[in-house]
């Protein structure tokens, strides 16, 4: 714009063009057509997904390996299983199971989010783009660019795995698929307004009047 001006023969300090444009709320021109990853996070979050693996020991010594899948939007979570041994052809029918789930849910997803983990095969991305929905990575070692799905894991660590004793793999399937139900039908969620995610309207209507007095 300074330029521009200059080229007309209007004499203006850069400045001026800087405090003007601040005034207005317009960024510079450099970031003005940028989007920002929460940008993207906020705008696309009902058709995004997030995924990520973690890990829990039973009882027994065995290392159980959870794979979870949340919804952006609505915070609904899915876990999609646990195992010992995450082969890719495990994973795979994982993934298969999930856009069933999808379907049959009425869930038009059009983003997965996850990292990079080497657990994840590339057959995955390929079962999720038939479905139409692409595969975002985040960067290395970068997993607040996946802090909703982080924050889920760090709530089922504290509210579930560090609280309990898990026996085995099917004690810890049990257990999840018990959380899971927690999570979805009761739990009070701050992204919601504190509002359980899949409350009965009644429940909600009553959280709604009283957060309103």
């Amino acid at each position: 714009m300074h330029g521009e001006l200059t080229a007309l023969g209007i004499k203006i300090a850069p400045s001026t063009v800087w405090e003007i444009l601040k005034q207005e709320g317009i960024d510079p021109a450099p970031d003005r057509a940028s989007t920002t990853w929460a940008d993207f996070l906020r705008s696309q979050a009902d058709a995004l997904l997030a995924a990520d693996f973690f890990e829990s020991v039973t009882l027994n010594g065995q290392r159980q390996y959870i794979l979870a899948v949340i919804e952006h939007a609505t915070r609904r979570i899915r876990v999609l299983g646990t195992t010992a041994h995450p082969t890719a052809n495990w994973v795979t029918q994982a993934i298969k199971n999930l856009v069933m789930d999808l379907d049959d849910a009425g869930c038009r997803a059009r983003f997965l989010l996850r990292d990079r983990d080497g657990k994840f095969p590339a057959l995955m991305n390929e079962v999720l783009a038939e479905a139409g929905i692409k595969t975002v990575l985040t960067d290395i070692r970068m997993p607040r660019m996946n802090s909703i799905m982080e924050r889920w894991v760090q709530s089922c660590r504290h509210e579930l795995l560090d609280r309990c004793l898990i026996g085995n793999e099917r004690h810890l399937r049990h257990a999840l698929r018990e959380y899971e139900h927690f999570y979805n039908q009761h739990r009070a969620h701050q992204a919601l307004n504190q509002q359980p995610r899949c409350a009965p309207s009644p429940i909600r209507s009553r959280i709604q009047s009283e957060s309103s007095t």
